[in-house]
């Protein structure tokens, strides 16, 4: 099991949570001191009170919440953010509403969902070929059959 060490920034942060035994996501909770309201087409920066230190190598991205995003239409602006290695300060949400009505955030309430993941440091080489496939430079929805 992964150690990362977690820092509540204020008293009645709430830390993240499994909410079952084999997920991959730990909720993350509000921090506000008062209700906030997310209006249809705005953004608000959601503080969570926590911050982590992850191992060099790994990374956690923020994701949306599938319950708010079929419930109320509420998702991650930038998803899936990414809390890197080094970063050490508060993690904050960025919940867009995509929704036609008001949203209110109270203290505590699952707002999005951390998943810590390895990656790998990449040494780029330029060459002039790459190796060929049967794809190719196909994309955007392009596949041969």
């Amino acid at each position: 099991m992964l150690k990362v060490n977690i820092q509540k920034i204020y008293e009645h942060a709430k830390l993240p949570k499994r909410m079952t035994k084999y997920a991959a996501g730990y909720d993350l909770y509000s921090c506000n001191e008062e209700d906030m309201v997310i209006r249809p087409g705005e953004s608000v920066l959601i503080p969570t009170g926590i911050a982590i230190s992850l191992p060099v190598g790994y990374e956690a991205q923020i994701r949306p919440r599938s319950g708010l995003a079929i419930k109320h239409q509420i998702g991650v602006l930038n998803s899936p953010g990414t809390i890197d290695a080094d970063y050490r300060g508060e993690i904050k949400i960025i919940l867009f509403n995509f929704g036609k009505t008001d949203f209110c955030i109270s203290i505590h309430t699952r707002i999005a969902q951390m998943v810590v993941s390895r990656h790998e440091s990449i040494d780029f080489i330029i060459t002039d070929n790459l190796d060929e496939t049967d794809r190719g430079s196909g994309g955007f929805g392009h596949t041969k059959h």
